[in-house]
């Protein structure tokens, strides 16, 4: 129930719903009663002589707020139609009674079906926004641990199955109660004895439902997480299609899916049975106890007990079957609620999931960057593996710093660790001689520009992929961005030049046309501190020429932190970095490490540098 009284916390503020809602219920309610107490006085019309109908009022009653006064004021009038005109008019001013309460009935229903409708849109909106705020402010070490599919089942699937639980339990739990309790004051009001009598079936049927529900939450559980893997392998499938083509895998691709899906197929019927079974169940109970109640009730009759007229059973039955759909809704949430249960404790692993980068209370603003970069002694550790040890390293402003090493070197930490998508292990990474950890990380971020070796772009047009973050930006500095990083040429000859949506990752463009936007972004941010990964290397000869100038023009008064590959692209640099198993092994400029003998000359040999 502690996750239940959680996912209630979305409902919140109460007040902008339950007043409303439980003024709209009461108002079905009553009225919905009103007609089967109509039931009584039709059935006298009908089957009984006229005489035996007059009531011994014979007067208009004192007004007094209590069921009486309105049970003697309505004998009252229908007294006197009945003994002036007859049966047919009293027959009819029933009639009109019971149109009208079921129209009053029926629109109290209808407006706490649009409270409802409000309440389950706020819910998703509410529950999608949170999401979304903790996906995006998370660390990347937070996307090591999870799969796509997972997150991708858990904001869709997940937060459909809770704003379904809630929506449905709140309406239920407020609603049918009510109609229980005023049914059963009712009916008590009717036959003491025969309502008592009642009330004995009701633990069985709550045991039952209650064993039905605990079996539910455990294959709710498998369920949503078969459903997540099924989501992961469908998003590979889906981006790495062309791969799979090429190596004539997808036999072995719909395998592993139809193993996966057959697997999620079973267990979900398992539980739809399951959660089907709630209902027949309840069901059965209430035929069983109505079957017990025609005996006992016609038993009551015959014998003259409790002054039970025929007329007052047909009406009492009539109550209670009203309570039987109430009754059975009630139970079918509590089953229901299992599997929203499940997916509010998936919800709330990613709400409650820490974020291993989080801003000091207090941060200092950073308006600027003035002096230098500061690896000291500065290490890295990603799980049990050690990926940086003891670095140091001063970045002086204005110089560009290359950073070369085979493949696993520690190059992307050294630079993933100075915007913190990581956060240090051992050292301090400094930023103008105060520690990173101590600034505030928008304020951090803000100075820096990123171009990463994969071109990350964004399903959106050409304009507001340059300018990230700034729909409003100005359209000639968008431009300017685009001349140079070179890629002014071909966004204009595109459909619809800067307005052109560019497809999902970037599809509609090549790879080179996407590198060079991810470069126009870049240079459009206008940051102090740029972080190239290989950000020519999707380039062809011609382009990464002219896009290696613009760099150069634009690295002049900017500090700038390269990962190379290509050992061409980094011959200028201040100084190269040469990289090997999480250390720094060389430094130096290019021809003060070619003359060294050592790593970087056996790298630049390789590449067959001239």
């Amino acid at each position: 129930m502690k996750t239940f009284k959680r996912l209630l916390g979305f409902v919140k503020p109460l007040h902008h719903y339950l007043p409303e809602y439980v003024i709209y219920t009461i108002i079905g309610v009553i009225f919905g009663l009103l007609n089967f107490a109509m039931l009584i006085p039709l059935l006298q019309v009908l089957f009984r002589p006229l005489d035996e109908v007059k009531d011994t009022v014979s007067v208009m009653p004192d007004f007094s707020f209590t069921i009486e006064y309105f049970k003697r004021l309505f004998q009252y009038y229908f007294e006197m139609f009945a003994a002036e005109k007859g049966k047919m008019y009293a027959l009819g001013f029933v009639c009109v009674i019971i149109g009208s309460s079921t129209l009053i009935a029926n629109i109290g229903r209808y407006l706490s079906v649009r409270v409802m409708v409000r309440l389950r849109m706020n819910i998703l909106d509410k529950v999608r926004r949170l999401l979304y705020e903790k996906i995006t402010t998370q660390s990347l070490s937070f996307y090591s641990h999870r799969r796509k599919g997972d997150l991708l089942s858990v904001m869709t699937n997940d937060v459909a199955e809770v704003e379904y639980t809630i929506a449905n339990s709140v309406q239920v739990l407020l609603r049918d109660p009510l109609v229980i309790i005023a049914s059963f004051f009712a009916l008590f009001y009717i036959s003491v004895k025969l309502t008592l009598f009642t009330l004995i079936f009701f633990p069985l049927s709550g045991i039952l439902i209650s064993y039905i529900s605990k079996q539910l939450r455990k294959k709710g559980y498998y369920s949503q997480e078969m459903l997540g893997k099924l989501l992961n392998i469908s998003e590979e499938s889906l981006g790495g299609v062309r791969i799979i083509q090429g190596f004539t895998a997808e036999s072995y691709m719909q395998q592993k899916f139809a193993q996966l899906t057959r697997a999620f197929t079973r267990l979900s019927k398992s539980m739809f049975n399951q959660r089907e079974l709630a209902s027949p169940v309840s069901e059965s109970l209430g035929v069983i106890l109505v079957t017990c109640l025609v005996m006992v009730g016609g038993y009551m009759i015959i014998e003259g007990q409790d002054g039970l007229t025929p007329e007052q059973f047909i009406t009492y039955l009539g109550i209670y079957f009203t309570i039987l759909q109430p009754a059975k809704n009630i139970s079918n949430a509590f089953t229901n609620m299992q599997k929203g249960i499940v997916s509010g404790e998936r919800i709330f692993a990613v709400l409650d999931a820490p974020n291993a980068i989080e801003e000091k209370p207090g941060a200092l603003a950073v308006n600027g960057f003035r002096h230098s970069i500061t690896y000291n002694n500065v290490s890295f550790r990603y799980d049990q593996h050690e990926v940086l040890k003891h670095v140091d390293l001063t970045i002086e402003k204005g110089k560009m710093i290359a950073l070369v090493g085979k493949s696993g070197a520690g190059k992307s930490t050294m630079a993933d660790l100075l915007p913190r998508f990581y956060d240090v292990t051992a050292g301090q990474l400094l930023l103008d001689g105060k520690d990173i950890r101590d600034l505030k990380l928008q304020d951090l971020r803000q100075l820096m520009g990123i171009v990463s070796q994969e071109a990350i772009l964004f399903n959106d047009s050409v304009f507001n992929n340059i300018a990230f973050g700034q729909p409003d930006a100005d359209p000639a500095k968008v431009i300017e961005a685009a001349r140079i990083a070179n890629a002014h040429e071909f966004i204009e000859q595109l459909e619809n030049g800067y307005e052109t949506t560019i497809g999902d990752r970037g599809s509609k463009l090549s790879g080179g046309q996407r590198q060079r936007l991810t470069i126009a972004r870049a240079i459009f941010k206008n940051p102090p501190i740029l972080i190239l990964d290989e950000a020519t290397s999707a380039l062809d000869t011609e382009s990464e020429k002219l896009v290696q100038e613009a760099l150069d023009k634009l690295m002049q008064n900017r500090t700038t932190i390269v990962i190379a590959h290509r050992l061409s692209t980094i011959q200028h640099a201040h100084e190269i970095i040469v990289m090997d198993h999480g250390e720094i092994r060389e430094r130096g400029k290019h021809d003060e490490l070619l003359a060294m003998n050592g790593i970087y000359h056996k790298l630049v040999e390789m590449q067959e540098f001239k």
